[in-house]
């Protein structure tokens, strides 16, 4: 009997195509962004998407310190940790958070849309954040996209 096969192909590290893409965070909502740099980050939209492997995009955000919080969350939303001592429970408001550094309300957001595994790791040094327009990725030429268009 003369049938067709078919072959499932999986991306690995070496097969998979990395970009790098450039993305301006001027105005935009801190959660909409985060969502679609998880997705480029874990390489969702791409046709050879495999679960267990880092088949994303390297991804560069310039204006890091200009996203957006819809309506009382930057009073009201809190972020906790814990120092590993009996009582070292500790609360950081997200106007402090941002005062202090405020690239880490991206790598709060992004981190936890990304799997807590050996792989949600890998692909989050993937992620370059950049207060202002200036980065030091321009060497790698990253391509620029309009996070809106994005899907």
């Amino acid at each position: 009997m003369n049938t067709l096969s078919y072959k499932t192909i999986s991306a690995n590290k070496e097969t998979a195509n990395k970009e790098w893409i450039l993305i301006d965070a001027e105005s935009q909502q801190l959660g909409r962004l985060a969502s679609k740099v998880a997705k480029i980050l874990r390489g969702k939209h791409k046709v050879n998407f495999t679960p267990h492997a880092d088949c994303g995009d390297n991804v560069v955000i310039i204006n890091a310190e200009k996203v957006q919080l819809s309506g009382n969350k930057s009073a009201d939303k809190e972020y906790i940790r814990h120092t590993g001592y009996p009582g070292g429970q500790r609360f950081a408001s997200v106007a402090l958070t941002q005062a202090k550094d405020s690239r880490r309300l991206i790598e709060y957001a992004v981190k936890g849309m990304l799997p807590k595994n050996k792989l949600g790791r890998k692909l989050f040094k993937n992620l370059y954040l950049y207060k202002g327009t200036e980065h030091s990725q321009t060497a790698q030429k990253p391509k620029t996209i309009d996070i809106n268009a994005f899907n």
